[in-house]
């Protein structure tokens, strides 16, 4: 079944994916496209029903204020305009506020009555219209996928392996930074539970080996995002008959790519930086998903909630929460650490509530007791935010006896710790993660 589409023409609006998450919020597919699409780029675009026009404060560009390809208002499909009061089109509205249901109310006639769009997107369309691309661009061939066990990589292996079983094969490289039991989780769930082709790369000694004594952000993030890609590509040279790489992009990878009227947030990238020479062809079959549709299809295709709704994790894993050089006491203390916080928040009902939390151990010690003797240990410090995109972030106020029962567990059960400390720096001043 082919969803029915409404195109968002970008004329300098800071809130198109506000918009474009409103309209499938009642059930219609939508896709943002620069504002000087032609009339022949627009037809050739599947099912389009109708086209909104986002004009906002960046429609000017070298001093020059942009407009849309005219021939559009006679193309036969409703237009609609919103903040662009020189349009010709059939429905005109001010500029949108940023509240996704007073957006819902003001385009839901347009789109229903005007457009006569059916309200067809939702997950079950999606997954099987993706089985079927996957198995036509596929075909008979292999793709070769990096599953790290975040959230994007998860939903693209289950879909993959829905359209195209045995053909998929996964590699999952631990490389010794992954929160506690997130390798055996990877490892349960698609191996045996799904299933899956799935290579396992115990690469922790390798990575700590490289790592060992480096204490700056930068050149720990730098060795190991290399060292992933070495040891991803070792694995691929090993296979026979990849032809394609598979792929977790989501669509705000490609909108924050930046649009002629949008600076770029970050560039659209692959999977690592991996090298040109391995040749593969990509398939991106999350790339028209928000990251809420993403954890929705990730339900869809039966992953567990816990693997669904995982909490974000840099790259880097733990590498960038043992601060300075890493060392394997310290490592150890984030993991035990981060895994009783992990677990307290999920009993209090935090997990759904605080967008990130995790722990962190810096590199230095202070005077405590243990066992009625003078000790000299690591700190263990709780960070918990809450953010709508992440370019800012407030501190979640945590009743102070749920940190009691935080505190009292690191202290009893992780090693080399006697002491817990809450971080109430909301960004700014500081950043979400200390490296």
């Amino acid at each position: 079944m082919k969803q029915d589409m409404i195109v968002i023409l970008d004329l300098g609006s800071h809130e198109n994916t506000v918009l474009a998450r409103a309209i499938r919020a009642l059930g219609v597919y939508s896709e943002i496209y620069p504002h000087d699409i032609t009339v022949d780029q627009l037809k050739a675009l599947p099912n389009v029903k109708g086209v909104i026009i986002n004009g906002g404060p960046n429609n000017v560009i070298d001093g020059v204020a942009i407009d849309v390809n005219h021939e559009i208002y006679s193309a036969g499909i409703p237009v609609m305009a919103a903040g662009h009061e020189k349009a010709l089109c059939d429905v005109k509205l001010p500029q949108f506020d940023n509240d996704e249901q007073a957006i819902k109310d003001a385009v839901k006639g347009f789109i229903f009555d005007t457009c006569k769009a059916e309200a067809n997107w939702n997950m079950t369309n999606f997954v099987n219209d993706q089985i079927e691309l996957v198995r036509r661009q596929v075909g008979d061939k292999k793709v070769l996928l990096a599953l790290s066990g975040g959230v994007d990589s998860s939903v693209v292996a289950a879909l993959l392996l829905k359209a195209i079983g045995d053909n998929l094969v996964c590699v999952h490289v631990n490389h010794g930074l992954m929160r506690k039991g997130e390798s055996e989780d990877v490892i349960e769930v698609f191996r045996n539970q799904l299933n899956a082709n799935l290579i396992y790369v115990d690469a922790t000694e390798r990575f700590l080996g490289k790592l060992a004594g480096v204490a700056d952000p930068e050149q720990k993030r730098k060795i190991i995002g290399s060292e992933f890609i070495r040891v991803f590509e070792e694995e691929a040279r090993k296979l026979n008959g990849i032809e394609f790489l598979g792929q977790g992009t989501i669509y705000p990878d490609i909108v924050e790519s930046g649009t002629k009227t949008a600076k770029m947030v970050k560039s659209h990238h692959n999977v690592g930086g991996l090298p040109e020479d391995l040749q593969f062809s990509l398939v991106e079959p999350l790339k028209q998903l928000f990251k809420d549709e993403v954890r929705a299809c990730g339900l869809e295709l039966g992953l567990p909630y816990n693997m669904v709704y995982r909490q974000p994790f840099p790259g880097p894993g733990l590498g960038v929460r043992c601060l300075g050089a890493i060392t394997r006491d310290r490592l150890e203390a984030v993991r035990e650490s981060d895994a009783i916080l992990r677990e307290e928040f999920r009993n209090a009902g935090l997990d759904k509530k605080v967008w990130q939390y995790f722990t962190i151990v810096p590199d230095f010690k202070s005077v405590g007791v243990r066992d009625n003797a003078r000790s000299f240990e690591y700190p263990v410090i709780i960070r918990a935010v809450n953010t709508v995109d992440a370019m800012t972030a407030t501190i979640e106020h945590v009743d102070w006896a749920i940190l009691d029962r935080i505190t009292a567990r690191i202290l009893a059960e992780v090693k080399n710790v006697n002491r817990v400390c809450f971080d109430m720096s909301p960004k700014p001043n500081a950043t979400i993660e200390w490296e």
